[in-house]
């Protein structure tokens, strides 16, 4: 019996995953594609974990002067080795950079970090130390950079003098590809030192970009592209490929197909409808594809469970939606039930903040959070969530960016399951004391509706949480429908209180409400026996609960 190839999880390097005989999906065409279209420089944004970095390992080894015959090898059988474009093969010095570990805490921290980065480039390249024996200006600054002993200027020139001594030692001008070059800036802003590391960033890729006589094309790779930076503004000839658009969208994630030959080599059978809930749904351009990191886990632990992690843009979108107004939870929860929302979205990601609520979905969609849905104008879409692994995350995790206390969620659940009133209140009363603040004040009952709804739907792996859903005789502010129809039921009524005097008096009358119009009616229909009424009255950080079984 044959043994099967290797699964390649984690590991981005393309002549590692071909050496170790690991399945490989063939995505060589990208290599010609890059080549036809002519841009001199392009920036691919793609989410986390979509295949960018051993895509730009593929393309460093094709293209790579050094170790040309050995490297050649590596393409045996792929769609590149029959390209006409194959003559381009071991042809250029390649310059390879990925900045996705640089997520240091200071601006200080990070010249250090980045000190190191750029020595271990040039150590990579210490072979031209030999044709710059007649040349001291040179390889004095080659040695400066071999020893770490630069300045912040000097530092910022690093790629563009590299480029030249590798021009004149093969004659044949570089190609440039620079892996993750956003997440050093993104890491800046999340640490305090935004401005100091756009300036550098501006220079360090400006002055290797653009109008360099020794630069043959640059490719780089990031999640979203950072509308305040200005690396891009003053670029000749340059192309930036996000998942709005149609091109290249197959060279990054899973297709259908790719999904179904890998399934099948590997002899798993799940049917492919439950694989496409889980990890399908992005749209790239008109493509559909699945995420490939989840996929890799999937097929090692044949389990349909969250896999994909992405931690580099948690920061931001907990920051701005801390600073959002409350209409952004009312249309979370139309996300949450499944429902597409219609915005503007901006290819150019602003990086602050204060976004407005479009420039929220544009970020959490380059994300990879969101994806589109159908166009509607050049920029306007609606967006969705793509699948149950997604929608998993918003459910286990989401809730805590924004409320920031796992533990409250953790005793809400506990306190919910087990019919725990007392831990119910003292939970809820904490969240209101720890959270209420990072909100505009309220000042309406539908407010605090929306924001007790938007953590209860945390709930999720174990209630169903409806708002205004009819039954009875009315709509109920917020129904728990427990899945487990052996377990309890809630029906929650919120009344806002004129002072703290009157919170009993509101928590009372929200309670008989649900009693005199039959509210309870929804959850009977499912069957669900045990069912608690709870009252909620709110003033400020002030509440009061109410409850009638």
């Amino acid at each position: 019996m044959l043994r099967k190839k290797g699964i390649g999880i984690g590991i981005d390097d393309f002549k590692s995953v071909i050496k170790d005989n690991c399945y490989f999906i063939d995505k060589t065409k990208l290599i010609e594609e890059i080549l036809l279209d002519g841009a001199k420089i392009k920036l691919f944004c793609r989410p986390r974990r979509f295949g960018k970095t051993l895509n730009m390992s593929m393309m460093k080894y094709f293209f790579d002067i050094r170790e040309k015959n050995e490297n050649s090898s590596l393409f045996n059988g792929l769609y590149i080795e029959n390209s006409t474009l194959k003559e381009e093969q071991g042809k250029y010095p390649v310059i390879f950079i990925t900045l996705k570990s640089l997520t240091t805490s200071s601006w200080e921290s990070f010249l250090e970090e980045f000190k190191i980065k750029i020595f271990e480039l040039y150590d990579n390249f210490k072979d031209i130390i030999e044709q710059l024996e007649d040349d001291d200006e040179n390889r004095r600054f080659f040695y400066k950079f071999m020893s770490r002993d630069v300045n912040e200027a000097e530092l910022k020139n690093s790629l563009k003098f590299l480029l030249k001594l590798l021009y004149k030692k093969y004659h044949e001008k570089v190609i440039l590809l620079i892996d993750e070059y956003d997440t050093p800036i993104l890491t800046a802003y999340e640490n305090g030192y935004y401005d100091m590391a756009v300036k550098f960033f501006k220079g360090f890729y400006g002055d290797a970009l653009k109008t360099n006589e020794y630069l043959q094309m640059g490719v780089l790779t990031g999640v979203i592209r950072v509308a305040q930076a200005g690396i891009f503004s003053d670029l000749n000839n340059f192309y930036s490929n996000t998942i709005l658009e149609k091109e290249y969208s197959q060279y990054f994630g899973l297709l259908e197909s790719e999904v179904e030959d890998v399934l099948k080599y590997y002899g798993i059978d799940y049917k492919l409808s439950e694989v496409k809930e889980w990890y399908n749904g992005y749209t790239f351009g008109k493509t559909q594809v699945y995420n490939p990191w989840s996929i890799l886990h999937f097929i090692r632990t044949r389990e349909l469970k969250p896999f994909w992690v992405n931690t580099s843009s948690n920061y931001l979108i907990r920051e701005v939606l801390k600073n959002s107004e409350q209409d952004i939870f009312k249309n979370l929860e139309k996300l949450f039930n499944k429902e597409e929302l219609v915005t503007r979205v901006d290819s150019n990601v602003e990086v602050h903040t204060h976004l407005a609520e479009n420039e929220i979905y544009s970020l959490m969609l380059f994300s990879g959070y969101l994806t589109l849905g159908e166009s509607i104008t050049t920029d306007i879409y609606s967006v969705r969530i793509p699948n149950k692994e997604i929608m998993s995350f918003f459910y286990n995790t989401f809730i805590n960016i924004v409320f920031s206390r796992v533990s409250i969620i953790d005793n809400v659940k506990v306190a919910l399951i087990t019919k725990n009133l007392k831990l119910l209140e003292d939970s809820i009363e904490k969240l209101v004391l720890e959270n209420l603040s990072s909100f505009d004040v309220i000042q309406k009952e539908n407010s605090y509706h929306m924001f007790l709804l938007g953590f209860l739907t945390a709930m999720k792996t174990d209630y169903e949480p409806h708002s205004n859903i009819e039954s009875g005789y009315g709509r109920a502010d917020i129904i728990l429908e427990p899945l487990n129809k052996d377990r309890t039921g809630y029906v929650l009524e919120i009344k806002l209180a004129s002072d703290e005097n009157e919170l009993g008096k509101k928590a009372e009358k929200g309670v008989k409400q649900i009693e005199i119009k039959k509210y309870t009616q929804f959850l009977e229909s499912k069957g669900i026996k045990d069912i608690v009424k709870i009252g909620i009255a709110f003033k400020g950080k002030k509440v009061e609960f109410r409850y009638m079984s």
